[in-house]
């Protein structure tokens, strides 16, 4: 797996020990099961370091696509993330769709999150229409087929 070397590493920690041992184990472990329902044949990795934007994250990663990188070679990466914040969970979906990141077709019909170009911030689970999500997660695991 070719990975950038200051940035995130798939681990083999156990996923299952790193959810149920979160803050908001859950909320993570509603979502996780929402995730592997939707594309249960998708591999479940572990993710730690640092990400772009400097801060240390842990993420579970579902499913492994190939993501080009604007400047350098491209990077075996998670087609879909779950990561828990300080004040909110982070789902990150990277799969893209004529050009452009599938979170943003999704964007108006999650519900009240806040949407940033691959990721989803949610406060509350309450706040987000998890059906629509279930069909985002398929959509995301149909155009990486």
């Amino acid at each position: 797996m070719t990975t950038d070397s200051d940035t995130m590493r798939p681990t083999g920690d156990d996923v299952d020990t790193y959810l149920r041992s979160a803050k908001r184990s859950t909320e993570l472990l509603q979502l996780d099961e929402l995730i592997t329902g939707s594309i249960p044949d998708a591999s479940r990795t572990l993710w730690r370091g640092v990400m772009w934007g400097g801060t240390q994250q842990t993420i579970v990663g579902y499913g492994v696509i190939t993501q080009p990188r604007p400047r350098g070679r491209s990077v075996d990466w998670f087609l879909l993330g779950l990561a828990e914040q300080t004040r909110y969970i982070s789902v990150y979906v990277n799969a893209v769709e004529d050009n452009q990141y599938l979170v943003s077709a999704y964007e108006n019909r999650l519900g009240r999150v806040k949407v940033g170009t691959a990721s989803i911030a949610i406060t509350d689970l309450k706040t987000i229409d998890l059906d629509v999500m279930r069909e985002l997660v398929a959509h995301a695991a149909q155009v990486t087929r």
